[in-house]
Formats: structure tokens, C-alpha cells, sequence
């Protein structure tokens, strides 16, 4: 019997990193479960899963990314896939200038962009040995490809994960594939709380083509079709419902 494939979901301690984990855990993966923060959930989460684990860090550290990747490959002696789904914004209105001040834009940059590519870096000498070949899995947004956004920060730090995402399929091919998922709003514990994704939700489900706001499970369902197609890399694949032909 084949050993299982190890999985690593970075903030996966609820909403889309929680239904990842969950579904590669049912697909038979040992997951790795990862918070910075919410300990308590990340361990609960970990422990409800076969053979999964819990490693706390914040990825936007570089010790402490390493120190991530390090621990999962002692705990479960390999790495198969990374799904890099770590990320933060700040609600800003796009005209709103003045309110983006440098700690906004680094705060946001610094886990999105720096933080999927300190553990991305350190992940592949370990992925590099999967024979299947290994898999990084980027979670975007459509905001990464249309002026649209929580904030011009968060857009920005998105689409830098998109070309980071091409950019790294390129450079650790054959043995890697690099992907990524670009969700559009997904409801989540998190978005059904803030007035400005409500907003957004209700647009949703008045105009776009499928007329409903996209769920976990749905950006759950393209990581995992995504680990399949084995002649896919350098993509970047909207989960939106149809929302880029409004």
C-alpha cells in the first residue's frame, strides 16, 4: 500500500483553509494544519481530521515559515503538496488615498506576497522529492486580475501571487507544479460580518451568471481538481461565479 501524501494548508484554521484541509484529509491526505493565531481552532481542526497535525506559525516570518515546513517533514517524513492560503486585508475604499499609509501596505504584503514565498522556498527542496510530481497551490483573488478589492494594497499583494505563481511554475519545473486559485467573494464566518462584502454578496447573487456567492467548499472542490491535472502549472483559475462577464 502506497504511503499517504502529506499536505500543508497555511492558514487553515477556519473558512477556505479549514474546508482545504478538510477535503484533502477525506481524499486521504495527512494534513498539516497551520494558524498564526487561532491556536485553539487550528489544534480542534487538527484533531477532527485522520492523521492530521497542527503546527503554529506566522509564514510572514521567515523562522517561523521554515521553522513550519521544517516541523511538518519530521512529523510525517515527507511533503507532497503546499497550499499557500495564508492571507489578510484591510478594508479600504479605493479613494480613500491618504487611509493606505506604509503599514497598511506592509502588513498586507508582508504575509500575502513574502510570506507564500518564504514558505514556498522553503517547501521545495522536500517537494521536489514527490514522485507525483509535488504541488504548490496559491490561494488569489479575482482581485488580483480586475481593479476590483477589499483595498488597493490587498489587489496589488494578489496579483503579485499570480505572477509569482507563473514565475515559480517556471523555475522548479518538471519536479513542481505551481498553481493558483482565484476565488471572487467567498462566504465565510469572517465575510458575513463586514457591511462591505455583504454588499458585495448581494451584487453577486442579483448579476453574476450562477446568481450565488461562492462557498469553501467551492475553492475546496478547484484545489482539489487542481492536484489532479497532472499537465497543468503556471495557472491562474477564477472561482467567481461568472463575475469577470459582468
Amino acid at each position: 500500500m502506497a504511503e499517504q501524501k502529506v499536505a500543508i494548508v497555511t492558514g487553515s484554521s477556519s473558512g477556505i483553509g479549514a474546508a482545504i484541509a478538510t477535503r484533502l484529509a477525506n481524499e486521504g491526505y495527512r494534513v498539516v494544519v497551520n494558524s498564526a493565531r487561532s491556536v485553539a481552532e487550528g489544534r480542534a481542526l487538527a484533531a477532527s481530521l485522520p492523521a492530521a497535525t497542527y503546527v503554529q506559525a506566522d509564514v510572514s516570518d521567515e523562522a517561523q515559515a521554515r521553522a513550519l515546513i521544517a516541523t511538518a517533514a519530521e512529523q510525517h517524513g515527507r511533503i507532497d503538496v503546499l497550499v499557500n492560503n495564508a492571507g489578510t486585508t484591510k478594508v479600504v475604499p479605493h479613494d480613500d488615498l491618504e487611509a493606505v499609509t506604509p503599514q497598511v501596505w506592509w502588513d498586507i504584503l508582508s504575509l500575502n506576497v513574502l510570506g507564500t514565498w518564504q514558505v514556498s522556498v522553503a517547501a521545495v527542496p522536500h517537494l521536489s522529492k514527490s514522485a507525483t510530481p509535488g504541488n504548490i497551490v496559491n490561494i488569489s483573488s479575482v482581485a488580483g486580475t480586475r481593479p476590483v478589492g477589499s483595498s488597493i494594497p490587498y489587489a496589488v499583494s494578489k496579483a503579485a501571487v499570480n505572477h509569482l505563481t507563473r514565475l515559480l511554475a517556471a523555475a522548479v519545473g518538471p519536479g513542481i507544479r505551481v498553481n493558483s486559485v482565484a476565488p471572487a467573494l467567498t462566504e465565510t464566518a469572517w465575510t458575513a460580518d463586514d457591511p462591505f462584502f455583504r454588499a458585495i454578496a448581494d451584487k453577486c447573487r442579483e448579476s453574476t451568471p450562477l446568481r450565488r456567492v461562492g462557498t469553501a467548499e467551492d475553492v475546496a472542490d478547484t484545489v482539489s481538481a487542481l492536484l489532479r491535472l497532472d499537465h497543468m502549472t503556471g495557472a491562474v483559475l477564477p472561482v467567481d461565479g461568472g463575475a469577470a462577464l459582468i
